[in-house]
């Protein structure tokens, strides 16, 4: 038995999700033809309170092209310094939308408003255009963190005051919901657009989806055809996207617990230094210097548990639908045998 804690994307369609797929009615979606596309995008409107939707292949597409839309060449989009848009889009800020990046220190990936209102440039010749902030919810280098809704909306009062315009990469955002007990529509009523990933958490094998107004996403289709995402009968993937947002949203508390019960085994690990606060899947940890984050992650793989380290002496392990509460007790056994 293989047990793999390094994304919560690792995941394969159940057996109902698989039916649902080969089930879906579909047509071109490029002539808007897709019935099950469509249905797909209007559940993702509806659940953020948005006038419409689009179905992206990537989270990163979807993130990207929001970006592009929100901002010109020489804008400046502010973000925190542990941002996916950031850290792990290939650089698709400057090489998409030509802008740079104000980036923020904030708190295991999340900004304050006083921080996102320091960090707008002044209106002269001599500074980037302030034009965007993004934040993400959860923070995947945060460790899963979650903002609380007062924060977002100090934040969303900066960006109004001050024109800008204002992202959220929610890629996995009903872990946040889940959390905290807001709904994705309190949310969704915050941001000029929002983006939501389908297969971290949820289940599905492929996609994203990104909201917003209406002449926002009629824009967004030209993006998402100039970035290479448009598709045709992709109905048959959006019918995963649908089921697990029917279906998988509230077992998202299973893999939360799962990742506490991970953070509990750690913590009895003498090679373990620091563990950053989990607040939902995802458990990061740093490593003492009695043992090489390569050979701890080797160490673990012959004991068939992956893992995925996330900088120097530090890894990442994430909980989702494939790893089930009994998988826990193997994996403390494979790291009380870490050596």
């Amino acid at each position: 038995m293989i047990i793999d804690l390094r994304s919560d994307t690792v995941t394969k369609p159940t057996k109902e999700m698989l039916e649902a797929m080969f089930g879906a009615e579909v047509g071109d979606d490029i002539f808007d033809e897709d019935p099950t596309v469509i249905k797909l995008q209007q559940k993702v409107a509806k659940i953020l309170n948005k006038e419409a939707a689009i179905y992206t292949p990537s989270g990163t597409m979807a993130n990207q092209m929001a970006i592009k839309l929100h901002t010109q060449p020489g804008d400046e989009v502010i973000c925190d310094i542990t941002s996916h848009i950031y850290n792990f889009e290939g650089g698709g800020i400057s090489f998409n939308s030509g802008a740079s990046v104000k980036l923020i220190y904030g708190d295991n990936g999340r900004v304050k408003a006083n921080q996102v209102l320091e960090s707008i440039n002044p209106h002269n010749i001599h500074a980037a255009n302030s034009s965007l902030v993004s934040l993400e919810n959860t923070s995947n280098k945060g460790g899963g963190s979650c903002y609380d809704i007062a924060d977002i909306k100090e934040i969303a009062a900066v960006c109004k005051n001050n024109n800008l315009k204002f992202h959220l990469d929610g890629a996995r955002l009903f872990n946040a919901v889940v959390k905290k007990g807001y709904s994705a529509s309190e949310i969704g009523n915050l941001f000029d657009s929002v983006s939501i990933c389908l297969s971290k958490g949820l289940g599905a094998p492929i996609g994203s989806v990104l909201a917003g107004t209406s002449e926002f996403i009629t824009r967004a289709k030209r993006y998402r055809k100039l970035f290479g995402g448009a598709m045709r009968q992709a109905g048959y993937l959006a019918a995963a996207g649908i089921y697990a947002l029917d279906n998988h949203i509230p077992r998202l508390k299973e893999d939360h617990e799962n990742a506490q019960a991970l953070v509990n085994m750690l913590q009895k690990q003498s090679y373990v230094e620091e563990i950053l606060p989990t607040e939902t899947n995802i458990v990061i940890f740093r490593l003492s210097k009695s043992i090489k984050d390569e050979d701890f992650m080797n160490q673990l793989n012959q004991m068939n548990v992956k893992v995925i380290g996330f900088g120097p002496q530090v890894i990442r392990m994430v909980t989702h639908l494939d790893f089930k509460t009994e998988m826990l007790e193997e994996v403390e056994k494979a790291l009380a045998k870490i050596n």
